[in-house]
């Protein structure tokens, strides 16, 4: 397959820079494979798994919310957090989901419970993931 040039941003750094030779995102649309030359695309990214494919390998991320950007030339991913399988620390995972929980059933307003929704939603996915190494 031919490469083409992949950049994953997150507030905290850089998370990946470089050649790629297929990618399969989650999308608020559903999953999505993008080969070198896709056509010009943009989606919203929920979390979710992320597939980079390099060396006939596919590599498996969590990513938590964002923007997919495609274009002929690169595919870039602004995303609010991406982690990779191996480095996903499970009991800190557990931890969130458990602080989680706990916010839900204690918010008091709508604003509250949609950040207990988003966090929740975010630790289930690092938890999912990891088990995909």
């Amino acid at each position: 397959m031919k490469p083409f040039t992949l950049k994953i941003i997150t507030p905290e750094k850089v998370f990946f820079d470089g050649e790629t030779e297929q990618i399969i995102v989650r999308t608020t649309e559903g999953d999505i494979g993008v080969l070198a030359g896709h056509e010009n695309y943009v989606a919203d990214l929920p979390a979710g798994p992320f597939k980079v494919k390099s060396d006939g390998k596919f590599r498996i991320a969590a990513i938590s919310g964002g923007v997919l950007k495609v274009s002929k030339e690169s595919t870039t991913i602004l995303a609010m957090a991406a982690e990779w399988a191996e480095e996903i620390d499970l009991d800190w995972a557990k931890r969130s989901q458990e602080d989680a929980l706990k916010r839900l059933n204690e918010s008091k307003s709508d604003y509250e419970h949609r950040l207990a929704e988003m966090k929740l939603k975010r630790a289930l996915n690092r938890i999912n993931i990891s088990q995909m190494k």
